[in-house]
């Protein structure tokens, strides 16, 4: 049975008070772990909010991810975040190769590649980002884009670490844009990543794997986007800075 995660990504938005008042609320809502349904929950949040991030969900059900860090252990790097800073900070999760960071940072394959070796390495459970600009979809390139993402960004992933790596499907198009994917259209995209997987790792490890979507998921789809067979979660922006509304799609997933 494969695990239904829900992901809240902040992006650049909410100060380490604005987070921990954010928390205390969503905490509240999911406080109790029967009630969530076996859902997990995860809440992406800036490097400036995270201490007060971890110190928010200490003993509730709700973990908490970077957005971002460097394949780095250390160095020169200036304005940069190592996995060991993360790890020592009480993050269990790191975003990695996510759409806005590809796009506007150059980040290539090889880059999210590294960065979630080093993840495995420092003991981070990598959320690994994949997905389809628009263009890619209209020229039928849409498995393509995403099977060289998904390849590139696992290379040298072994079976074992397999079982701390989500991946997360974002199709581009869809993503703040109001526009979303149809369940069809979703699930199809999602069974092309978990055959992909297959190719990768075997049946059993793939069946393991959760997969969410990342486009556009709200209160309103989310009941019908992870009842798909391979929908396993949400990766979800806009609509999870509000912590009642997050909540909508994490009982959506009940």
């Amino acid at each position: 049975m494969r695990k239904t995660i829900i992901a809240g990504n902040w992006k650049m938005n909410k100060t380490h008070k604005e987070a921990a008042e954010t928390l205390k609320k969503l905490a509240e809502l999911v406080i109790d772990r029967e009630n969530l349904g076996g859902v997990e929950v995860i809440i992406g949040a800036p490097f400036t909010a995270l201490e007060s991030a971890v110190r928010a969900t200490e003993n509730t059900p709700i973990a908490i991810a970077a957005e971002n860090m460097n394949a780095n252990e250390s160095g020169a790097f200036t304005g940069e975040i190592s996995a060991t800073m993360l790890k020592e900070l009480g993050v269990e999760y790191v975003i990695l190769g996510h759409s806005e960071r590809r796009a506007m940072y150059g980040e290539t394959d090889a880059i999210v590649n590294a960065k979630v070796l080093a993840a495995l390495k420092a003991g981070l459970k990598p959320i690994l980002c994949i997905g389809e600009q628009l263009e890619d979809r209209e020229t039928g390139k849409t498995n393509e884009v995403n099977g060289t993402q998904l390849k590139g960004g696992l290379s040298g992933v072994s079976v074992e670490d397999m079982k701390n790596v989500i991946v997360a499907y974002e199709p581009v198009w869809a993503i703040g844009t109001g526009v979303t994917a149809t369940p069809e259209m979703a699930e199809e995209t999602h069974a092309f990543v978990r055959s992909v997987l297959v190719e990768l790792y075997g049946n059993d490890v793939a069946e393991e794997v959760t997969i969410q979507y990342g486009g556009s998921m709200k209160p309103e789809n989310a009941k019908e986007l992870l009842a798909q067979k391979n929908i396993d979660g949400g990766l979800v922006g806009g609509a999870a800075l509000d912590a009642e509304v997050f909540y909508g799609i994490i009982a959506a997933g009940k």
